[in-house]
């Protein structure tokens, strides 16, 4: 039979029903929602809509369910019967909930379950009230887990408390077609005003603790920095000292190779000079002999003398100066030997002739 013949016969099929009949349709219910019915006008009708995000059930007296998708549908009065189901995601509040916590604190604890219908048939056929059923699971779940936390847990982080719940609930109602996707603790607090009174005791007595540690340990890193300052500063004085005397070393080090750098260029410049006066006064001039080169030697010495004496000679402070080696040495027959700058004199006045006669002799 098409669906316009149906149609076309269905008001026949009405009109041959008894008064007892209508007045049975009139008051049976028609439409059985869970969790929610649609709204109904009043009106018996031979097509429903069903809206979108449901998903309904048509049962024909009773047996052979039929799924019905959103948006028009048939149903015949007093022949089908259907059930609609709200498939998007939902929520039921559960209200102050006492229990007890872990270390026996009696609280009240609210909260919202959210929950999705994913599999239709279920819900509808495995469960009798799902949103019912649901919120007394959810009530039931949230007083065991409770008694799980303790009070100072689920006031540090509720997170734990939602995750745990959600997991236990949702093991519970899937097999309804269910699934919770979230729970969330609206409130928790104390079940009485002495009961706070004591957990706010409890908790400023705590926060004593903390701050006396704090305190402590704050002391504690003054004395470990007042102590690493001392270190760092004997560190630090050692480490001039040590840098000082590395600068005092060098130093004493350049100036000693600076004198010997010093003394090498004067000995190699009076070298140099007794080389000149050797080969000045040997006879000669390609090959100069050790003798003349001591001789030039000698006469550089009594040279450098000479100008010592020119130069005490011409100093105008009032000293007395005592000359001669041998006086210094107390090898002079007499006390004084004050004659002996006189010799010396001679000597070098009889060398100098002796030299300039050789010399005289040689340009001859």
């Amino acid at each position: 039979m098409s669906l316009n013949r149906a149609a076309q016969r269905l008001p026949q099929i009405a009109a041959r029903t008894s008064r007892a009949g209508q007045a049975a349709l009139r008051h049976s219910q028609t439409f059985r929602s869970v969790p929610a019915l649609l709204p109904s006008t009043g009106k018996r009708g031979f097509f429903t809509i069903i809206e979108q995000g449901h998903e309904g059930w048509r049962l024909s007296l009773g047996t052979d369910p039929v799924k019905l998708l959103p948006g028009l549908n048939i149903k015949i009065p007093f022949y089908h019967t259907l059930t609609v189901l709200d498939i998007r995601e939902s929520s039921v509040n559960i209200p102050n909930l006492p229990g007890y916590t872990a270390d026996n604190v009696p609280v009240l604890c609210s909260g919202s379950l959210f929950y999705r219908i994913n599999d239709s048939y279920k819900a509808c056929f495995a469960v009798s009230d799902v949103e019912k059923n649901v919120q007394n699971i959810g009530t039931s779940a949230m007083r065991s887990v409770l008694g799980s936390f303790t009070y100072d847990q689920v006031i540090a982080d509720r997170n734990q408390l939602n995750m745990q719940l959600n997991k236990t609930i949702g093991n519970s109602i899937a097999n309804w077609g269910v699934d919770c996707t979230r729970f969330e603790v609206q409130s928790f607090q104390p079940a009485n005003r002495e009961v706070e009174r004591q957990l706010e005791l409890q908790m400023e007595a705590e926060r004593n603790r903390r701050k006396q540690l704090l305190d402590t340990q704050a002391q504690i890193n003054v004395a470990e920095g007042q102590k690493q300052r001392v270190i760092l500063e004997s560190e630090g004085h050692l480490e001039a000292k040590s840098n000082e005397a590395d600068a005092k070393y060098k130093t004493v080090f350049r100036e000693a190779e600076a004198r010997q750098q010093q003394a090498l260029m004067e000995a190699s410049a009076i070298a140099q000079q007794v080389e000149n006066i050797a080969r000045a006064l040997s006879p000669n001039k390609e090959h100069i002999s050790p003798e003349d080169k001591k001789f030039a030697l000698i006469t550089l010495v009594e040279l450098r003398r000479l100008e010592q004496l020119k130069a005490i000679a011409e100093s105008k402070s009032n000293s007395t100066y005592f000359f001669g080696d041998k006086a210094a040495l107390g090898q002079a027959n007499d006390a004084f030997n004050i004659d002996y700058a006189q010799q010396v004199k001679a000597g070098l006045d009889s060398k100098a002739m002796n030299a300039s006669g050789r010399v005289a002799g040689t340009l001859v």
